[in-house]
């Protein structure tokens, strides 16, 4: 009996046994009684204060030293983003307008309400939101405006144009400009900047200052995606042309699918359905320089409906932008201080610590704050992936143990895309397994090259891990599943492409 129990005890220490809760901690934050905590946009003052902004309309500073809330402003309309510009002014995204507020006399509380933009359309549909804003480097400002749902209707009153032709298909834009990213610049004129989206929720810039949109599946979106956007290009959803310049007096829907999709930009990082992502939300980086563990400047966004975050790793390949995307402390935490669902708005706060504001707006979440804190040491985890000539180089944050990281059968791809077409919604199609033939570790035993036997653009590259470990077999892999959107094939990888197809 003692030799079995000693024998157990032997195979315990030795078998991996942590998990990303040994790094990070959840914690939730008490909110004022009676707040109704749908959050719609969190950041933080220069002096440490986070400023929140929820459902029904009320500013709030909460204090993170004395753990004291106070009311800012109040009176706003369903508020769905945050831009600070110092401990007196904040930006406010809200239904009808992006809106200016002062506290002039230095009392805490916003004395000037002031319009900076309401140059665009509002039909009074329940679907029309508007996110942001987001700045630029120039000082630039950025507005998402969604379309219409058919779900419901239109009011008798209008603001901005009413265009008959916007008004047909699921998600619409009978008014300017629904579907539309939207540019403010610093003389507070407001520019149609991009158009095709469906309901982009969550601008951001990643470290390398790229605007990166992510967009929730539906029509016209097989699946959640995040777009590299610039300016003048168009990423798919067809609602939005009607208010595009030069762009013919047609039903945008009544064109072919095929000429819609030569128009069309596409997503840098597709988010599979169901397995990264539901309802892809904002978009921040790690700016806490390593406060917050080993992901200094990677890119985070949040998601209504699973309890966890997402990380998106990208790259450039042949002038176009893709990459992959992994989650981030999956499920992670118990009881109650488990990581919740409905992560609509993210912001790192000054000690390098995460917050999470929490929304459920009528669809799946849960209402509330959290914040997740780095408590030390470094997870094995998946740190980049970018694409070779004959497959992929994973690096992780740890030197493996070079005899799991070797075993092929501990990497299995598979490959799929989403079809692009009015449907709601699209499944995984044309799925096919992509065997491994080789598998090479670095001097460092950090990096992992994976030879596939076939590279094809245009799929969703899926990789689910196997019991890869750190060296010594002390760690395990904090998440084993990533999904790597291909879209271009590197130079040397589109020459070997071309000369199998012409059989040289």
């Amino acid at each position: 009996m003692l030799t079995t129990l000693l024998l157990s005890a032997i195979l315990a220490c030795a078998a991996p046994s942590d998990t990303i809760s040994d790094y990070y901690e959840v914690e939730t934050i008490p909110t004022p009684p009676g707040l109704t905590v749908e959050t719609g946009g969190i950041a933080f003052l220069p002096d440490g204060r986070l400023a929140a902004c929820f459902h029904r309309g009320e500013v709030m500073l909460y204090n993170p030293k004395t753990k004291t809330w106070k009311l800012f402003a109040e009176g706003l309309h369903d508020p769905l983003g945050i831009l600070v510009i110092n401990n007196r002014e904040i930006l406010v995204m809200q239904r009808p307008e992006l809106t200016r507020l002062r506290d002039t006399d230095g009392d805490g509380v916003a004395d000037q309400y002031e319009t900076v933009t309401d140059q665009f359309g509002m039909s009074g549909n329940y679907h029309e939101f508007a996110f942001g804003p987001v700045r630029d480097t120039k000082g630039n400002l950025y507005i998402g405006l969604n379309t219409a749902s058919n779900g419901a209707g239109i009011r008798a009153e209008l603001r901005g144009q009413y265009d008959s032709l916007g008004r047909p298909g699921r998600m619409y834009s009978c008014v300017p400009y629904r579907g539309w990213v939207m540019q403010i610049t610093p003389d507070g004129k407001i520019h149609p900047y991009a158009s095709g989206f469906r309901s982009p929720n969550g601008l951001g810039f990643d470290a390398q200052g790229r605007l990166l949109v992510p967009d929730n599946q539906g029509d016209w979106l097989g699946t959640s995606k995040i777009y590299h956007v610039e300016k003048g290009k168009f990423y798919g959803h067809p609602a939005s042309l009607v208010w595009k310049d030069g762009f013919p007096d047609i039903n945008p829907l009544t064109l072919p699918v095929k000429a819609l999709d030569s128009m069309r930009t596409v997503e840098a990082v597709a988010l599979p359905h169901g397995r990264i992502a539901h309802s892809p939300t904002q978009i921040v980086v790690d700016n806490s320089n390593g406060k917050f563990g080993p992901f200094a400047g990677q890119t985070f966004m949040g998601d209504m409906d699973y309890a966890h975050l997402i990380r998106v790793l990208l790259e450039e390949v042949d002038g176009q932008m893709q990459g992959a995307c992994i989650p981030f402390f999956a499920n992670a935490g118990s009881g109650t201080t488990r990581l919740r669902i409905g992560n609509n708005r993210l912001a790192f706060a000054p000690d390098g610590s995460l917050w999470l504001g929490q929304t459920d707006h009528g669809w799946l979440g849960t209402r509330g704050l959290q914040r997740i804190r780095y408590k030390g040491g470094v997870p094995l985890d998946i740190m980049a992936m970018h694409l070779t000539p004959t497959g992929f180089d994973l690096t992780f944050s740890l030197p493996l143990d070079e005899a799991s990281a070797q075993q092929l059968t501990n990497y299995r791809f598979r490959r799929y895309y989403y079809k692009y077409h009015q449907t709601y919604g699209s499944p995984e199609t044309d799925i096919s397994e992509v065997p491994v033939t080789g598998v090479r570790l670095s001097a460092d035993r950090k990096t992992v090259s994976i030879t596939l036997r076939e590279l094809k653009p245009g799929y969703i590259h899926e990789l689910t891990l196997g019991n890869v470990q750190a060296e010594g077999g002390r760690k395990q892999l904090a998440n084993r599943l990533i999904c790597y959107t291909l879209n271009r094939l590197t130079t040397e990888a589109s020459r070997l492409e071309t000369t199998q197809k012409n059989g040289r």
